[in-house]
């Protein structure tokens, strides 16, 4: 039953979403209504008991760019992927979990950890670098200073206890 719900959304496969529920969004605060939908979305997908891949844009450009590129343009989070189909943002995403049609679409993925708290970074997702210590500089081959090889544009790299 669920399959035929998918199909009815566009096929839009974020990288290695194939088989698993992934979540755009983002953990900033600076504008309140997206801010609101993206934990809405968030306590949704908590409250099903099923593991999903959170990106928040706001940690990694490399994620917004994914979500520019599955669209086709910039659009603004929170946006869920379900087996590699388009779901939609959170109006979309509150609708199908009020009539049941999200825990059908879900039905079938592995169920995640009802903790939020990882050891190893606090359920952020993400931890400093530990080449660079956070400061995106590294020592390059001539002995001059370039940008870290392993972090992202904030010094971070994805937790690799929960990611």
């Amino acid at each position: 039953m669920e399959i035929d719900l998918l199909q009815h959304c566009p096929k839009r496969c974020p990288p290695d979403g194939e088989n698993k529920a992934v979540l755009y969004s983002t953990s900033l605060r600076g504008i309140r209504k997206t801010f609101e939908d993206c934990n809405t979305v968030r306590n949704i997908l908590h409250s099903t008991n099923v593991e999903v891949d959170e990106r928040d844009v706001s940690m990694d450009s490399q994620f917004r760019q994914e979500l520019k590129d599955l669209m086709d343009k910039p659009v603004p989070v929170p946006r869920l992927f379900i087996k590699g189909r388009y779901i939609g943002g959170a109006e979309e995403v509150v609708a199908a979990h009020e009539s049941g049609a999200l825990a059908r679409m879900l039905h079938g993925l592995p169920h995640g950890n009802l903790s939020k708290d990882c050891d190893g970074c606090g359920g952020v997702r993400f931890i400093p670098c530990t080449d660079c210590s956070g400061s995106c500089k590294s020592v390059g081959a001539d002995g001059g200073v370039v940008k870290c090889p392993e972090c992202n544009e904030n010094g971070l790299v994805r937790c690799p206890i929960c990611s």
